[in-house]
């Protein structure tokens, strides 16, 4: 069992990539093992997807020796943008 939370990746990923969005998804039935996360922020500009992964991968280095499924999907605020219109 993972001692990481949804609550508690959001916080780090916001204050360390000063996202202006974070939304974090147990997805482990509560053992904290498996994640999905959006992140939408500016430091993510003109970054390739890649890029994007690995800088949040980097911030999550200590907690992604313990979590064994990590899903995430990183915007700059435009393409959060684009991205929510399309729902609409």
């Amino acid at each position: 069992m993972s001692k990481y939370t949804a609550k508690y990746l959001e916080e780090k990923l916001a204050k360390e990539l000063e996202a202006k969005y974070v939304h974090a998804v147990d997805e482990s039935d509560g053992c904290g093992g498996k994640f999905s996360v959006v992140i939408v922020s500016e430091k993510f500009k003109g970054l390739k997807m890649l890029q994007k992964h690995r800088m949040v991968n980097n911030v999550l280095a200590e907690e992604l020796k313990e979590i064994h499924a990590f899903s995430q999907k990183s915007y700059t605020p435009e393409e959060w943008e684009k991205v929510q219109q399309e729902k609409q």
